[in-house]
């Protein structure tokens, strides 16, 4: 990746951490548990594949043949959406 690419990168990264701290920070303040995140992703079975769609723009962000393999897909765009870096064969970068 371009370094200034990269850098971009892991300056959005930084940013969603620090928003994510000052968040539990203030909910501690306000003595009030964090609202539990809800899935961005969904599976859905169409025909005989499994589309793995965005749950806020219903958009098919990617299928597979088989359930495993969709749910897989699933949770590693999830990791991704969250800053994790993670690839499909499931091994952290």
């Amino acid at each position: 990746m371009h370094p200034s690419i990269q850098q971009r990168v892991d300056g959005v990264a930084d940013l969603r951490l620090r928003s994510s701290i000052a968040t539990a920070a203030f909910y501690a303040l306000i003595g009030k548990e964090q609202p539990v995140p809800e899935l961005r992703y969904q599976v859905k079975t169409k025909g005989n594949a499994y589309h793995i769609v965005e749950r806020s723009t219903g958009k098919v962000k990617g299928f597979r043949w088989t359930w495993k393999e969709a749910i897989n897909l699933a949770q590693v765009l999830e990791a991704r959406a969250d800053g994790i870096k993670v690839s499909l064969s499931g091994e952290r970068k």
